[in-house]
């Protein structure tokens, strides 16, 4: 008898491992090996101490990964009806950090996005993100999945609205624009009517005027005139489009080598292992370099459209797409800033960039993920 309780015991505490998607884990995993190895070469001229010392960049970035792993693990075994069920409760959590950091924040780089707690720094905007989609999900779950009613339509922007607001101000103009496309990911799968999206989207335009004169900061502004002409202002505005460029440009099919790139090692790129760091990937490791960063991507996000086709329910399907929209726009933002099509802002690349905040909130993601799949049965709509 002691042994069938044994053997009871460990089969309910290993419940749903045969669901859980390993493919995905694996991908995720190895893009962190990959952020790994350009942080390493990134940050080799500027670190020479311990390799097991927190100040090691590189060290740091593992540390992180293994505590976000563990942390994706945990959260992909709680049902995400639970944090759908506590959505408003971490959304007006996220709104009261994200106004406690403009107050008591730290800033950096003209920016006031992070606290700053001694030994780690905290950007509320990374877990924002998570609980809006999530109280997005239950919003629309609880209406019967249904976006067609402009009603509906409007309240799921008062949702997104403040969150998206407080993060321009802070100011962050990439991470912004991150909520905006989640919402429309979100809207789009809830069968938004296109004639009402066209409405906003037309309000949307009428207002741009007034934002680019009286919303966005002079050196926003400065920011996104330099990607036509980044010659104007080569030491200042211009400086970081400049040197991305040559950094992409001269690594050509094959790059120069890892640790071998004179953009990177010579120091010409700013913060190479954050907001820089696919410079550093296509100076040293090419176009083939950038390929295989896309195929990783693409298999990871096949993999969470996957989760939002066989969820069981509708929370669980809008949670999966606007995870998905969330790592799409975050990727193709930091890529998009490298190559020089869109302003400079402080987005990192998911899985890949140097921070303990943006690691930890994709891998919760990631475990939220999961847990739709591995119940995508229990809650299956008949």
């Amino acid at each position: 008898m002691t042994l069938g309780y044994a053997v009871r015991t460990r089969t309910f505490a290993f419940r749903g491992w045969d669901r859980f998607d390993y493919l995905l884990l694996l991908t995720s995993a190895m893009l962190v090996v990959y952020g790994l190895v350009l942080i390493h070469s990134a940050s080799s001229t500027t670190y020479d101490g311990p390799l097991t010392s927190f100040a090691n960049p590189v060290a740091r970035q593992a540390l992180f990964a293994i505590i976000s792993l563990g942390i994706m693990f945990a959260i992909s075994q709680v049902d995400y009806h639970h944090l759908t069920h506590y959505a408003w409760y971490l959304y007006i959590a996220g709104i009261l950090s994200l106004i406690a950091v403009l107050v008591f924040g730290t800033e950096a780089y003209g920016s006031t996005r992070w606290f700053d707690l001694g030994i780690i720094q905290v950007q509320p905007s990374e877990f924002a993100k998570l609980a809006t989609i999530l109280l997005l999900a239950r919003f629309f779950s609880e209406h019967g999945g249904d976006a067609r009613e402009l009603r509906a339509l409007v309240v799921s922007l008062v949702i997104v609205v403040p969150a998206a607001l407080l993060v321009f101000i802070e100011p962050d103009l990439g991470t912004s624009v991150v909520f905006a496309a989640i919402w429309l990911g979100v809207v789009v799968i809830a069968g938004v009517n296109r004639g009402h999206l066209l409405l906003l989207g037309a309000a949307a335009l009428a207002v741009l005027p007034f934002a680019w004169t009286f919303a966005l900061e002079d050196y926003q502004v400065e920011r996104i005139s330099v990607l036509v002409n980044p010659d104007e202002s080569p030491l200042d505005a211009g400086y970081n489009v400049i040197q991305s460029q040559i950094a992409v440009g001269s690594g050509q099919v094959f790059g120069k080598g890892l640790m071998n790139g004179e953009q990177t090692q010579l120091r010409y790129l700013k913060v190479p292992t954050k907001d820089f760091i696919f410079s550093v990937l296509g100076e040293e490791l090419g176009f083939a370099g950038a390929l295989a960063l896309f195929l990783l991507f693409i298999v990871l996000l096949l993999r969470i459209i996957r989760a939002a086709q066989i969820a069981g329910d509708t929370a669980g399907q809008l949670i999966a797409v606007g995870i998905a929209m969330l790592i799409l726009m975050q990727a193709f933002i930091n890529i998009a800033v490298n190559l020089s099509i869109f302003p400079v802002t402080g987005i990192p690349l998911p899985f890949l960039s140097q921070g303990g905040s943006s690691l930890m909130s994709m891998f919760i993601a990631l475990g939220i993920v999961q847990s739709v799949i591995i119940r995508h049965r229990a809650y299956r709509q008949t």
